[in-house]
């Protein structure tokens, strides 16, 4: 079993791209497992110009905007492949794609789940920002049974053949009126938040991708 991550960061890169050069990965995973052959697992950082994406079993009226609407806020709208409802991504967000073969780490897609959001709760402790899992939700979130609760970090995920990809948009230094124009997972009593908005100042990017990196690595007991 291969329990190497390869780390890759894309920078700032168009979703479409991004889905494509992931598309790439993730099926050369899956034939490999197919011919019985060891798999590569790659966890890959980027950030996204604005784009609002609908999994594959969204609610279309989570979208708040029509067409002529997303174009004034230069924002794209792309239905995409994996779990979850609808969510944005733009500048000021990690997005993480951990394309794993889940059979070299020995986990199913719940416990991969729950690792990556372990993660990102020990990333946020490091920064003094107390979060933790919502039952019946993914994702990380402040505040949970408190009317101020909200989302710091979104998850949604396709699996196949136990191969992941899609993954997470953690809210560092975003633009958080961006999500005044949608139902954010389909949720239309919470609220979300950022990094920079808990902190009441801008986070190092680069260092934080550092932190987090690290993060995935220990909870997936990588040496």
């Amino acid at each position: 079993m291969n329990q190497t991550i390869q780390f890759i960061d894309w920078g700032l890169i168009e979703y479409n791209e991004a889905w494509a050069k992931q598309e790439t990965l993730f099926s050369a995973s899956i034939e490999k497992k197919q011919q019985n052959l060891p798999t590569d697992n790659y966890l890959i950082f980027c950030e996204h110009p604005h784009v609002y994406t609908l999994g594959k079993s969204g609610d279309e009226q989570n979208m708040l905007l029509n067409y002529i609407q997303l174009q004034t806020k230069n924002a794209a709208f792309v239905h995409t492949n994996r779990g979850g409802d609808i969510t944005y991504h733009g500048p000021g967000q990690v997005v993480g794609y951990p394309i794993f073969d889940l059979a070299n780490f020995n986990i199913g897609l719940k416990q991969y789940i729950h690792l990556i959001e372990e993660a990102i709760i020990k990333t946020l402790s490091l920064y003094t920002i107390k979060s933790t899992r919502l039952d019946g939700s993914t994702g990380v979130w402040l505040d949970v049974g408190l009317p101020s609760c909200r989302k710091i970090c979104a998850i949604g995920v396709r699996s196949s053949r136990f191969v992941t990809m899609h993954g997470f948009a953690l809210n560092v230094n975003t633009q958080l009126e961006y999500f005044n124009y949608i139902n954010p997972c389909g949720f239309v009593d919470k609220g979300v938040t950022s990094m920079e908005k808990e902190l009441g100042s801008k986070v190092d990017m680069e260092e934080l991708k550092i932190r987090l990196h690290t993060e995935i690595e220990k909870q997936f007991c990588v040496s």
